[in-house]
């Protein structure tokens, strides 16, 4: 099955009832290729993205940056400056993953959309009600042992307690009543797939397509009960 996007196609297939990103051979060229493709869709998409380091699959080191014990191997940009660089220009993409074939792409937050980050247990269950009740919801990614849900961005609420980054040194890391959840906006970023973390690959639940974004308040609730729950 395949998904349109402006100016390319995300390709997906059906597994255990979730709707899941296609994996290619395992041939290392192959899935380089794989990469620079979906980041040319991600831009295609009008989502501004930038290089991510990788995991290695060999020597003493997880990730390929230059950090001794890397905390987030693979799952951080290449550049310290990603919120200047990020950008969807398909020249400049196409030249980024031509220069490093093997990053993971990184999406920024808090401009076209927000994600909520939760762990995989609870976003199954929150899937479950969602279906179950017929609530709006965007693109679901996941990975790493957790789900990722795309929803609209708020911009710039007044209520800056609300709204935090979750890629600097702020507190609290997670929604206060609802531990476990993280709410990416603004300065943060989410890898997205195909990306190869050392614990898997990211893959697509529900790829990106023609429906608008949800309300982030709308699947708020639905979320958080089920960090509450798993």
């Amino acid at each position: 099955m395949e998904s349109a996007v402006p100016g390319g196609v995300l390709r997906h297939r059906t597994v255990g009832g979730a709707i899941m990103l296609a994996v290619s051979g395992g041939r290392r060229q192959r899935g380089r290729d794989r990469m620079a493709a979906a980041a040319r869709d991600y831009a295609a998409f009008g989502w501004d993205c930038c290089p991510g380091a990788h995991a290695t699959a060999r020597g003493d080191r997880a990730c390929s940056c230059d950090r001794v014990g890397c905390p987030d191997p693979g799952a951080h940009p290449v550049s310290a400056a990603w919120g200047l660089q990020a950008g969807a220009d398909p020249a400049l993409v196409a030249r980024w993953w031509t220069e490093r074939p093997q990053a993971n792409i990184i999406l920024p937050t808090g401009r076209v959309f927000d994600v909520f980050d939760i762990p995989a247990a609870a976003g199954v269950i929150a899937l479950d009600r969602i279906d179950r009740d017929d609530l709006p919801v965007g693109p679901v990614a996941t990975g790493g042992e957790r789900h990722l849900f795309f929803v609209a961005t708020r911009g710039a609420p007044e209520d800056e307690d609300e709204w935090w980054s979750c890629h600097l040194d702020c507190s609290p890391e997670n929604v206060a009543d609802s531990p476990g959840m993280r709410w990416h906006c603004r300065d943060s970023y989410v890898v997205a797939p195909p990306s190869v973390l050392p614990q898997g690959e990211m893959t697509w639940v529900r790829p990106p397509g023609a429906s608008p974004l949800p309300d982030p308040l709308r699947l708020l609730e639905v979320l958080a009960d089920s960090c509450e729950q798993a």
